[in-house]
């Protein structure tokens, strides 16, 4: 096959992802617990994170309620008084109330539906993330549709968009010196008001894993290839591009998420083509993106991975372990998992194939194309060993 020695600005991808929110600086409010988070970062949204209730009960939180949660911390974060113990209030209120997921109403709203939401409720006519009443005075259909706005709603206070009524946490006196399952009924007043406490072990959680010391570097594998060559993961002339980065509404799933890659329509059976030297990660099915291949790289001694969703059945060449060339062909498009038709989603990975997807289209730019011709079809490869 023939080498094409093109090495784009990937360093710019790697970038993207870390500082997606601003430092956080978490002060105690008067009569708070004696401990506090230091200084910290929300470095990036994990895709998912478990977490256990005080009842046991085992959650799995996804990257979109990840993603609100970090929307709560970072407005916490810059509201005097708040500090750590009402970021916590606010998790538990959000995860007792939605989630944290952002509802609309279209029983009592139908024009919610016009905002981005992940799902559709009917409790009264309540909205969003802390199912906030328009009627109650929270705010405008419009204004209760903002995950922000709902934030700044909660926390209340001198800064917040109703002057104290309804009263969110600020406005409530003494509420630091409340139990935080109490003190988040204080705000929703709810008609069940044991429930908050059963989250704070979730929200302690969510809030470690959001603002907590930086996870360390993964360790760089001696068998890990050093990326020197990058390739577009389709051949020239056979893709169209049908989705970038960010949010949308998922045309499956029918909700407003992040799509955390690009996805580019393809007839199935078209090679798919590692875009740089790696190791195959993972190689096999997952929920939603079907038949799937991970692949870490080495770029400028940080690790990075690639991934290329949706593959058709039997169109998987590589194995765990294996190690592959740019351009080589991993796959075939197809159109398994949470998919419309024959594409592939492609996504890059700064950290690892753990960590979350960025946008790819730094790398994509400084990718050459090659010709089908140029592929060399698949074939054993060798095998990483320790």
């Amino acid at each position: 096959m023939k080498r094409l020695l093109l090495f784009g600005a990937v360093l710019a991808v790697l970038a993207i992802a870390f500082g997606v929110l601003p430092v956080l600086v978490l002060t105690m409010p008067p009569g708070a617990a004696a401990s506090c988070l230091e200084a910290g970062r929300v470095p990036h949204v994990p895709q998912e994170l478990a977490a256990t209730t005080r009842d046991g009960t085992d959650v799995e939180l996804n990257q979109t309620q990840l993603t609100h949660a970090a929307t709560i911390i970072t407005i916490g974060a810059g509201i005097d008084g708040v500090g750590r113990e009402g970021v916590l209030v606010a998790l538990m209120a959000g995860l007792t109330e939605s989630r944290l997921l952002m509802y609309a109403n279209t029983g009592a709203y139908p024009d919610s539906a016009r905002y981005p939401h992940d799902a559709d409720g009917s409790d009264h006519d309540s909205l969003g993330i802390f199912q906030m009443r328009p009627a109650a005075g929270w705010g405008t259909v419009a204004e209760l549709m903002d995950p922000a706005y709902q934030a700044r709603a909660f926390f209340g206070g001198p800064t917040g968009p109703n002057a104290g009524s309804p009263r969110g946490l600020l406005d409530i006196v003494g509420w630091a010196s409340l139990p935080k399952g109490a003190a988040a009924q204080a705000v929703e007043v709810s008609a069940h008001p044991d429930r908050y406490a059963t989250w704070e072990p979730v929200a302690e959680t969510i809030l470690t894993a959001l603002t907590g010391p930086p996870r360390p570097a993964p360790p760089v594998s001696s068998t890990l290839p050093a990326a020197t060559t990058t390739v577009f993961p389709l051949p020239a002339g056979t893709w169209t591009r049908t989705s970038s980065y960010g949010m949308r509404l998922n045309p499956v799933l029918q909700i407003w998420q992040v799509h955390t890659g690009v996805d580019l329509a393809a007839p199935t059976g078209t090679p798919v083509l590692a875009t740089t030297a790696g190791r195959v990660a993972f190689a096999g099915y997952r929920t939603g993106r079907g038949n799937q291949i991970v692949l870490e790289h080495l770029v400028n001694g940080q690790v990075m991975a690639s991934s290329y969703g949706h593959l058709r059945d039997g169109g998987i060449h590589v194995a765990t372990g294996d190690l592959v060339a740019a351009g080589q062909q991993i796959g075939e498009v197809g159109s398994t998992g949470n998919s419309t038709g024959p594409h592939l989603h492609f996504e890059i990975r700064p950290g690892g194939a753990s960590h979350t997807g960025v946008d790819p289209d730094g790398w994509l730019s400084s990718a050459a194309e090659i010709t089908s011709a140029d592929v060399d079809p698949p074939g054993p490869c060798p095998v990483a060993t320790p």
